[in-house]
């Protein structure tokens, strides 16, 4: 089978007539075919063995560019890397690997295609486009890969045991590959990684994230996490989630099961959003949950303060993973602290100051707690579903009609410190927080308009409670 109009950019002529000037076969490889033959649109990262050097192929290409582009090489890798207008090609000399059990670093000796073909992780990503110039766009597909795209099957080459045990990440690779184009992973594949889950733990928390990240980023990421967690996985990555799972009864009452919850919650959200750190918000909402739950006679199960220490626990899990523990780590912790807040206002009469408050605390953020919220809406009842996302159209009703009126969502005080300073003789001192705090807060309640004149008023009467003098 010819896959020419696969090839029909100029950068693959190109590619290939400096590997014949070198005396070298080339072939294009892995995720660039996969996608071409699932017609997934254009893939930019681009992957070419050469069976020779993939470095001198490298210098070659880069030679016969007229922009004359930088290569990156990467001795320790044997590879090398350029980029060509939006693409990223990264080329490598054809190989066969070896492990050693501790590690997922293989010793790597030269090899034929085939080798290298034996190598890849999944049959889906060992297919190859011939560039020699006798058999330009052929074809070469020894794990018949293109039957496994059309049954939608996920599958190593080689016996998955070996292949999982060599490099443990292809287990999350396999998962990530699976929820990102609906697959299934093929029956022994999936027993072979429940098998050999204890040997993520050889693989940095840096690449766990990365595929991680593109599980949450798929159009349904719970596909992912239920075989995180039906492999044991999860527990070894997430076990903040696991711990949510099952559910409890006592004196015949119970609660939902927090982790089926959380899941319908992060596909619930990706409907809605692109954002991969709204998506976390999501997925860790309710982790708080678990160390908080408790039992009583009077209203059955609680979760007092689960968002408090949801959010506490964020930063543990972030550090553990070493995640950016940056204004990303704290925009999910903004989240799982206010997740309830708009919840509980739809609940109960939704009054001006509550709505105040909220728009005030979640600043910026609103309108991602708002998105959170109504994805947070899982019951199966319809009365309630629409009921709840009634509630919530409301609480935006009277969140514009506030902020139009109050603008307290970047909240700026009407009267400085330096205003008070200035009013008082004052120096820098307590009683001017106690001062700016009294006029926000009577803001927020809705006791003076946010404005200038109100607020100067306030500051007089509130002067004269800590026996301060106006300066005249």
């Amino acid at each position: 089978m010819n896959y020419k109009q696969a090839l029909s950019n100029p950068i693959f002529k190109i590619i290939s007539n400096a590997a014949q000037e070198l005396g070298v076969d080339s072939y294009v490889i892995g995720g660039f075919v996969r996608d071409h033959i699932l017609n997934r649109g254009e893939h930019k990262d681009i992957d070419i063995v050469a069976i020779g050097s993939g470095i001198d192929l490298a210098k070659q290409v880069a030679k016969n560019l007229p922009n004359k582009p930088k290569v990156q090489i990467f001795k320790t890798y044997g590879t090398a890397m350029l980029r060509y207008e939006d693409m990223d090609i990264e080329f490598v000399g054809a190989r066969k690997e070896s492990y050693l059990k501790d590690s997922r670093n293989p010793i790597v000796e030269n090899g034929t295609l085939q080798d290298d073909q034996n190598r890849r992780d999944f049959s889906i990503n060992a297919m190859a486009f011939s560039l020699s110039e006798n058999d330009f766009g052929n074809l070469l597909d020894p794990f018949d890969g293109i039957k496994d795209l059309e049954d939608k099957i996920i599958r190593t080459p080689l016996d998955p045991d070996i292949t999982y045990i060599d490099d443990p990440l292809r287990m999350l690779r396999a998962i990530r590959f699976a929820t990102q184009l609906n697959f299934k992973i093929e029956d022994t594949s999936l027993s072979a990684i429940t098998k050999n889950k204890s040997r993520i733990k050889i693989i940095t928390n840096e690449r766990i994230v990365v595929e991680l990240h593109k599980i949450l980023e798929s159009e349904v990421p719970s596909i992912g996490f239920l075989l995180l967690e039906k492999t044991g996985l999860l527990h070894y990555i997430l076990p903040e989630l696991t711990a949510l799972k099952g559910i409890d009864e006592k004196e015949g009452q119970t609660h939902k099961d927090n982790f089926y919850h959380t899941l319908e919650v992060v596909d619930n959200i990706a409907k809605n959003t692109n954002d991969v750190w709204l998506r976390w918000s999501a997925l860790l909402h309710d982790i708080g949950k678990a160390p908080t739950k408790k039992f009583s006679k009077k209203v059955g199960w609680t979760f007092h303060g689960h968002e408090f220490v949801g959010a506490k626990m964020v930063y543990h899990l972030f550090k553990r993973l070493k995640m950016p523990l940056n204004d990303k780590m704290k925009f999910v912790q903004k989240m799982v602290l206010m997740s309830s807040r708009p919840i509980v206002l739809s609940q109960d009469m939704v009054t001006d100051s509550a709505v105040r408050r909220l728009v005030f605390d979640a600043g910026d953020y609103i309108e991602d707690l708002m998105t959170l919220c109504e994805a947070d809406i899982t019951t199966k009842n319809p009365r309630r579903f629409k009921k709840y996302h009634n509630n919530f159209k409301i609480v935006r009703e009277k969140m514009d009609e506030v902020e139009a009126r109050d603008h307290v969502r970047n909240f700026q005080p009407p009267i400085s410190g330096e205003e008070i300073m200035e009013a008082f003789n004052l120096k820098p001192s307590r009683a001017i927080g106690t001062i700016k705090e009294k006029i926000k807060e009577a803001i927020l309640e809705g006791d003076i308009p946010n404005e200038r004149e109100a607020a100067y008023e306030l500051m007089l009467k509130e002067g004269e409670k800590l026996g301060l003098k106006v300066n005249v």
